[in-house]
């Protein structure tokens, strides 16, 4: 397996989604019903009674997914700020402390572990031993990402408006431009089952934007990137008024997953 350890500063950056837990649950996109019944499939068991653990569950997108389908679901998290996010909306999951790198959980004590729009943050060398080693044999690993969907004009040009404002090697369009794939790619010499889900959702610009100011690439600016951020936005404004007259942006996505079953 090619090591593939996260740079010195990817801890730090996964944690200052803290900074903005409220705004990442309001904004962030959700996942379209196909995951799940792909999910399914693949792994060759319906969620419903499964113990299932979801790592770097942030504030709980895909854990309130997995809990409505029936699934018995443990969230792991590091970020003090988006546990409590996470409690505050699913009281009745248990949330534990620790990260994909270390599972604070017991040998053999999962039938499914998914890391949704997360996986990037780990160190897979790492990362994928401690997977296998929670699962229980026929468990299944299930990797995910909402990436903006490339082949649609408007969010080419607002991916090079992006990379021109935060720089040529970042995003904040849903994740690490090819993160999933490359990822899948390199851990698995095509173990993984893969698919591809086009879907996407309508909301007001207000949330959009919102949706691009909880994204990493911007929130490690601090308050230093305020100003810049801000007008950045006012402009993206201006931008997609043009496209979208009607004050609502239909952004478009496609789900990157990968299952692996152990």
């Amino acid at each position: 397996m090619t090591s593939s350890a996260p740079r010195a500063h990817s801890v730090p950056r996964a944690l200052s989604f803290d900074s903005a837990a409220g705004r990442y649950a309001a904004a962030r996109p959700s996942y379209p019903p196909g995951v799940l019944d792909a999910v399914e499939e693949l792994s060759g068991r319906p969620l419903s009674g499964i113990r299932a653990v979801d790592v770097a569950a942030g504030t709980g997108i895909a854990t309130r997914l997995l809990h409505t389908r029936g699934a018995r679901v443990t969230a792991v998290e590091p970020g003090p700020g988006m546990a409590t996010e996470l409690r505050r909306s699913l009281p009745s999951v248990p949330v534990v402390r620790g990260d994909g790198d270390r599972l604070p959980l017991a040998t053999a004590s999962a039938d499914l572990i998914t890391y949704a729009q997360a996986w990037h943050w780990t160190d897979p060398d790492r990362a994928l031993p401690e997977a296998l080693r929670v699962l229980r044999p026929g468990g299944a690993l299930a990797l995910w990402w909402n990436v903006s969907d490339y082949s649609v004009p408007w969010v080419v040009d607002q991916g090079e408006r992006l990379r021109r404002h935060l720089g040529a090697g970042d995003s904040a369009h849903g994740t690490p431009a090819g993160a999933g794939s490359r990822n899948l790619a390199r851990l698995s010499g095509g173990e993984f089952a893969r698919r591809l889900l086009p879907w996407s959702r309508t909301v007001p610009v207000d949330t959009h934007l919102a949706n691009l100011s909880s994204h990493s690439a911007f929130l490690v600016l601090g308050a230093d990137g305020e100003e810049s951020t801000q007008g950045f936005m006012d402009e993206e404004r201006r931008h997609l008024a043009a496209v979208f007259p009607d004050g609502m942006v239909e952004e478009r996505y496609v789900v990157e997953l990968g299952v692996l079953v152990r």
